[in-house]
This record gives structure tokens, sequence and C-alpha cells, in this order.
């Protein structure tokens, strides 16, 4: 980073920076109604995808709910263009979480327009459903998803090794079983009493396959008490990141970087910690 010339990072300047501060910022009335807006026509739209499946709603209403997509996409496809204009690296953006997000929740109803052959029609009503990623546009907007987030992500090596444990438990608890019980009493293949071992262990219990033998009982309530292990470990470890994540979130504030849009940053950084552009 050129610590000594730190106009070097500003890389945007007159109106793109007026935009990125209402696209991207958190802290100017005109940020916050930008958000507030968006977050709106987001719901409104998926209300609209989520009506267009109802058969009577979707035959009576036909015109309205084809007007209102289109409305909604050109919007989204608005606030697309705007953010690759305003950021200063693109790329970054385009291929970011959220830009992909963006992308579905505006290419579903392009595409239907692309390709109108009768013969594709029953293909782009299924992929004109993936209008729902738009739902996902609103974690962006909700500052406890980004602690959440960051708590997840700080406990991934944690959860990795515990789901490791769990997946080598019910491997060896479905192989006992298919030994123990034997197809029977259902326990026809080793994947079958895995998949009767997973179910046991996570309490969910669907009772389409279950042991007749008293060691096979046995084994079954061995595992249903280790499934409530099995939901307690995980809380337990997120719930410890999270508090730490939680203490962290005082110390820093809210600041989109101009050039990446990365938004949590120290609180007094005046560079953004993963390009080095000015925060300034």
């Amino acid at each position: 980073m050129d610590e000594e010339n730190p106009e070097r990072h500003k890389q945007l300047s007159g109106w793109r920076l007026e935009m990125h501060k209402v696209i991207f910022g958190y802290d100017t009335l005109a940020g916050k109604l930008f958000d507030i807006l968006l977050v709106a026509a987001i719901i409104l739209s998926v209300i609209v995808v989520m009506i267009d499946t109802v058969e009577p709603l979707s035959a009576k209403y036909k015109g309205l709910l084809h007007a209102l997509e289109w409305f909604f996409t050109i919007i989204f496809t608005l606030e697309y263009i705007a953010r690759i204009m305003v950021v200063g690296k693109p790329w970054r953006y385009i291929f970011s979480f959220y830009g992909i997000i963006d992308f579905l929740s505006i290419i579903p109803t392009l595409l239907s327009a692309i390709f109108p052959p009768a013969h594709y029609l029953a293909d782009i009503r299924v992929v004109r459903l993936l209008r729902i990623f738009r739902i996902l546009k609103l974690v962006r907007y909700v500052r406890a998803a980004r602690v959440l987030g960051d708590a997840i992500k700080a406990s991934g090596a944690k959860i990795t090794v515990f789901l490791l444990v769990v997946f080598t438990i019910v491997i060896i608890a479905g192989t006992l079983m298919y030994i123990i019980e034997g197809e029977e009493h259902g326990f026809d293949s080793i994947p079958h009493s895995i998949y009767w071992a997973i179910v046991t262990l996570t309490t969910v219990g669907y009772g389409d396959i279950s042991p007749g033998t008293p060691l096979g009982m046995f084994l079954a309530s061995i595992l249903m008490i280790m499934g409530y292990g099995v939901i307690a470990v995980p809380t337990g470890i997120v719930g410890i990141e999270l508090s730490q994540v939680t203490k962290l979130t005082t110390t820093t504030k809210t600041k989109a970087c101009t050039s990446c849009t990365l938004a949590t940053h120290d609180k007094d950084a005046k560079y953004c910690k993963r390009c080095g552009y000015s925060l300034q």
C-alpha cells in the first residue's frame, strides 16, 4: 500500500462517487431510502413469483402478474448495471456472491423473452422460478446476517471436524444395524441402513424402518441419545464464535469501499483491508 500518496487509492469521483454512497452506503439518508425501497421491491417481486404458481390466481391476473414481473426485472436490471458502474473493480463485484445473486434475479425473465417458442415454454417456466433467488438479495441489507455469517465462517473448521465425526458414526451404526437386523427387518443394504442411522441420529425418526431385535433396539437407543449431542454441539460452537464476532462489531464501522464494496472495517481504518483503497 502506498502510504505516502493516499490520493492514489481514491478511484471514484464526481457522480460515480455520489451514486456509490447511495447504492452501497448505509450512513446517508439517500442510502437508507434506497435500501428500503429495494428491500420492498425484492419482497413484492418474490410475492409475485409465488402468486404466479397458484393456478387460479395466475389465470385470473395473468396480465397484471406479467407486467409486474417485467417492472421488477427492469428495476433490478438498472440496479445491477448501476452497481457495476459505480464500483472501482466491476469484475470483483460481478463474480462476488451478491453479484451472482443480482444476476440470477434478472436473467430468468430475460431468458423467457429470448426463447419464446412453444416447445420451450415448460422448461422456461422452471428456469423462471429461479427468480426466487431474489430473496437472497435481502441478506445484503441485514447487518445481523453479516455478523452470523462471520461467526459461521470462523466456526467452519470446527464444524467440519464435527460433521466428519457424525459421518463416521452413521457409517459405523448403519453397518452394525445391517449386520444385526439384516433384510428381515428392512435393513437390506448398508446405504439403506446408513439412511436409517442419519434419520435416527438427527432425531427425525420417520419410522419407515425400525429394529426388531433387542440388540438392534439397544443400538438405536444409544443413537437417539447421541442425537441430542448432534443438535447441541454445533449450536455451542457457533454461539461462542457469535459472541466473539458481536464484540468485534463494537470496534468496526460500516462504510462500503468504493473499489471492492467491502462494508465492514475497523473504526479507525483509513484504507480498505481487502484492496487498500482510501475510505476517506
